[in-house]
């Protein structure tokens, strides 16, 4: 475990200040500890910035893709309890995947599909299901996009879109490819069938609340309202369609304001991308993974969760679509991403190293071989804007001495 040279962990102070001077983040911040210990926090910028109000470290966020390894987390408590086993087929729990199709290959239209097995809960869970994402290239995308099915917060339940999901061919036949997907939301929906309950009480019940994360959730939490930040893009369009991305002549232009947010009254809970939450909380969630679970879960189950589950890496299963983080050098192991090289990789870090990031611009990862935990906060979409990933990480890899 390397130590930290402090004046060189204090540079993310200023890369930080550079992305807001330059107007590419409204406002961040940032979180590392080693070996169970605060190290570094800095902030930079506003959460809000038509009224001025800064960024600070109690801030409310939307996680978006960082509900992933929560949920995947989720369904691992129930397998280790034995209610489950990773190798079911997801229409065990959702009946409406039971006369699973998907696309022959090279199709030029919806119609042209073939009968395949159902995914099964691995495939969900490490994006090998054939599902897909409304921004990914390709006609199954196209036909979410229309049909906004997207587990976006609004009226409709995880059980609704779920259902409504299971109604399109797969865009592949599972276990073929990698292809980033709304699968962790299905795995969501197996967790409320498996458990009985919903599926933010569950999260409750069994992982924030035993984590001390009072102030993540699916709705902003009670009495967190004027801490919750408002969201911008730099792009001229929707700040998630990635196929269109027309650069806007204002770099920060808001499209989600903290005060009118769906995220006050969401009906909808996302395993995919719902919850928002503090950088605080999350690091007590990174660090549960990093310290062997605190009681949580079995160190052995989170080790399995986070080797890579895939025969190579990303790179190697023929993805066409958008991911939070590099493909070459990377795994994917149970809800998020796993270094098997760095250098293929072209990030600083460690082999183990397992991360995600969400939508938002936000990230974190958690590094065996040093002990750390590191997360980042802002609220900028979509989150290939910027590099700010692979820099944080050559940041805090460039002061370990």
């Amino acid at each position: 475990m390397g130590n930290f040279d402090i004046s060189r962990l204090d540079r993310i102070s200023g890369w930080m200040q550079g992305y807001v001077d330059r107007q590419q983040y409204p406002g961040c911040s940032v979180l590392v500890a080693q070996g169970g210990a605060e190290v570094y926090y800095a902030q930079a910028g506003l959460r809000d910035i038509a009224s001025g109000l800064p960024w600070e470290r109690d801030t409310v966020a939307r996680i978006y893709s960082m509900t992933k390894p929560i949920t995947s987390l989720g369904l691992m408590l129930l397998v280790e309890r034995g209610l489950v086993h990773l190798d079911a087929p997801v229409s065990d729990f959702i009946p409406s995947f039971a006369e699973t199709r998907c696309l022959v290959p090279d199709a030029s239209d919806l119609s042209q599909t073939e009968p395949c097995a159902a995914p099964t809960l691995h495939q969900l869970l490490t994006h090998t299901s054939g599902l897909s994402y409304s921004f990914n290239p390709g006609i199954v995308s196209k036909a979410m996009r229309d049909a906004k099915l997207d587990f976006s917060p609004g009226a409709r339940t995880l059980a609704q879109t779920a259902d409504e999901i299971a109604a399109l061919p797969l865009a592949f036949r599972p276990g073929s490819r990698w292809e980033y997907s709304v699968g962790i939301d299905i795995i969501g929906r197996v967790i409320e069938v498996i458990s009985g309950q919903t599926l933010d009480a569950f999260f409750e019940t069994e992982i924030l609340g035993p984590l001390g994360m009072t102030e993540t959730r699916f709705r902003v939490p009670a009495g967190t309202g004027d801490r919750f930040a408002s969201l911008y893009t730099p792009l001229a369009g929707e700040a998630f369609d990635l196929n269109a991305k027309a650069e806007g002549g204002d770099s920060l232009r808001q499209t989600d304001h903290a005060d009118g947010s769906p995220y006050h009254d969401t009906n909808m809970h996302s395993g995919g991308g719902g919850l928002v939450g503090t950088i605080d909380d999350y690091l007590k969630f990174a660090e549960m993974l990093r310290d062997g679970g605190k009681g949580l879960v079995s160190p052995h189950i989170l080790s399995f969760m986070m080797r890579n589950h895939l025969t190579g890496d990303i790179a190697s299963m023929g993805p066409s679509s958008f991911a939070e983080q590099p493909m070459d050098g990377m795994g994917f192991g149970i809800g998020g991403a796993v270094v098997l090289d760095p250098a293929r990789a072209r990030v600083p870090g460690s082999k183990g190293d397992f991360s995600w990031g969400g939508m938002a611009s936000t990230f974190f990862w958690v590094d065996p071989v040093h002990e750390l935990s590191v997360v980042f906060f802002t609220q900028l979409a979509p989150s290939s804007s910027y590099p700010a990933r692979s820099q944080l990480k050559a940041l805090v890899q460039g002061a370990l001495t």
